[in-house]
């Protein structure tokens, strides 16, 4: 039962840091002025989005055994998909930050851009990796609830997809 409050606090905390960073996204994002844009835009709704998943994971509804299966595993998809976005959006801005800004069509200085750019995929690959740990962790509470329910056997239909 310890192991099982252990597990859960570094889901909350997961889920509570990936708020924070999408967040942070957000606001930097907002300070590249790339409303005009709808790659900017994109990049922006999938920031929003990532907030939204860890919003969710934070109020713990999608772990509770009482969940319906689908709503757990809509989320468990979503909450995948933003990761793998949120790691290409990473990997843009490192890789061809200065190709990425001129997609954006950004107003503020191209030096400045940058280093903004760096900082958001920064905290993408923070998103990204802490994405995928409160994936595990939320599968394993999922898992550890249903093995208080029934001991000895596993109902895998409710991870069905």
């Amino acid at each position: 039962m310890a192991g099982k409050s252990h597990t859960r606090k570094a889901f909350l905390l997961c889920n509570y840091i990936l708020l924070g960073a999408a967040s942070s996204c957000i606001f930097l994002t907002l300070s590249l002025r790339l409303l005009p844009s709808p790659c900017g835009l994109l990049l922006l709704f999938l920031h929003a989005l990532t907030a939204v998943f860890s919003a969710a994971g934070c109020s713990g509804s999608f772990t509770a055994p009482a969940t319906p299966a689908q709503w757990h595993n809509a989320h468990t998809a979503g909450a995948a998909l933003t990761a793998i976005f949120q790691g290409a959006v990473a990997l843009l801005a490192f890789t061809r930050t200065s190709d990425f800004l001129a997609e954006l069509q950004s107003y503020v200085r191209d030096e400045d851009g940058a280093v903004i750019l760096k900082m958001v995929g920064g905290l993408g690959t923070a998103i990204f990796v802490l994405e995928w740990a409160a994936l595990a962790l939320a599968f394993s509470l999922r898992l550890d609830d249903e093995d208080d329910d029934d001991l000895h056997a596993k109902n895998w239909q409710s991870y069905h997809v």
